[in-house]
């Protein structure tokens, strides 16, 4: 059936698990994670607003890593948080679009910004003397717009080659979010040039910012190993160590829901493991940095310092 071409527009159902006894749970426990998952991150992005000393080309992209894994969680988790509340796991065909669309943009940011941070640790180690010649404002800000600008192109790519497909109008989408791979998978037409697509695809977007990536350590490395002594790499490679943690939560949780999806065939077993991608990553995120980042910590001080001086001088005043 043509959504755009018959009257009945298909609708999806969006399942995670069908057991009644577990939606209580499985409803606290999304809400506690988001509940953490924004707060967290709008403190990483108000302490490098606030702080002067945080104006730095790596504060800048660490604000962005936040504001997208904000964005990633909240295209998903609200949705399921409702489903299970109003026990109506219904959503429409273009709001299912809608946010594979927007899911899609804001993951692939979130990839393409990991490799641009790599970037500027391997010019902080390996160029320090240049650095902040090299990591101008204007390079920081292409970075970032490029970034935007591929994984929209991405996205909307996606989303087009599925405007192609037929879908039935009641089908099951095994998944709590409108999973691109699951929906392709429920369409009633051909689906093979969308899958060519998505694994031409995969191998670009995947494969470019995991090579720099990859080229950018192998490079930090050597310079490391060429220090001296044991203080000095200790210190270059702290600068280096939060954001290592997250490239490791970020890919290893992604390369965890791949294997899971080939070994199992199972899509309920995928959907548990995306969760570590979309949820359990962009929470653990901001511990990660703020915890082993002595500046972030300062700024979030400094900012509750004040926010407390404020607070006690309002209560004083008549």
């Amino acid at each position: 059936m043509e959504p755009g071409n018959d009257t009945q527009i298909p609708e999806f159902l969006l399942g995670f698990s069908q057991e009644p006894g577990l939606q209580p749970c499985l409803f606290g426990l999304f809400l506690s994670m988001y509940l953490v998952t924004v707060p967290g991150n709008l403190l990483i992005i108000l302490a490098t607003i606030s702080d002067s000393h945080l104006h730095t080309p790596m504060y800048f992209s660490l604000s962005n890593l936040s504001f997208a894994d904000i964005c990633v969680t909240s295209t998903s988790i609200p949705k399921m948080l409702i489903n299970i509340r109003t026990q109506n796991k219904v959503i429409t065909y273009t709001a299912c679009l809608m946010r594979m669309y927007f899911f899609m943009l804001f993951a692939e940011f979130e990839n393409f910004l990991l490799a641009v941070t790599a970037y500027d640790r391997f010019v902080a180690i390996c160029h320090p003397l240049h650095y902040m010649v090299i990591m101008n404002p204007r390079l920081c800000g292409l970075l970032v717009l490029a970034s935007w600008t591929m994984s929209a192109l991405y996205s909307l790519l996606q989303i087009l080659m599925v405007l192609r497909l037929s879908f039935c109008t009641a089908l099951e989408v095994p998944h709590f979010f409108c999973e691109l791979n699951q929906v392709i998978q429920l369409a009633c037409s051909d689906s093979f040039l969308n899958h060519t697509v998505i694994y031409f695809t995969v191998a670009l977007r995947g494969g470019a910012p995991l090579t720099g990536i990859l080229y950018s350590y192998s490079k930090i490395i050597s310079s490391i190993r060429a220090i001296s002594s044991a203080q000095g790499k200790y210190k270059a490679f702290s600068t280096c160590a939060s954001h290592l943690s997250v490239v490791s939560l970020f890919y290893g949780a992604i390369l965890g829901v791949y294997i899971s999806s080939a070994a199992t065939h199972n899509s309920h077993s995928s959907a548990t493991a995306s969760v570590m991608y979309t949820v359990v990553t962009p929470m653990l995120n901001p511990f990660i940095y703020s915890l082993r980042n002595k500046d972030i910590k300062r700024a979030l001080g400094r900012h509750l310092l004040r926010g407390t001086m404020k607070g006690q001088f309002f209560k004083k005043c008549p």
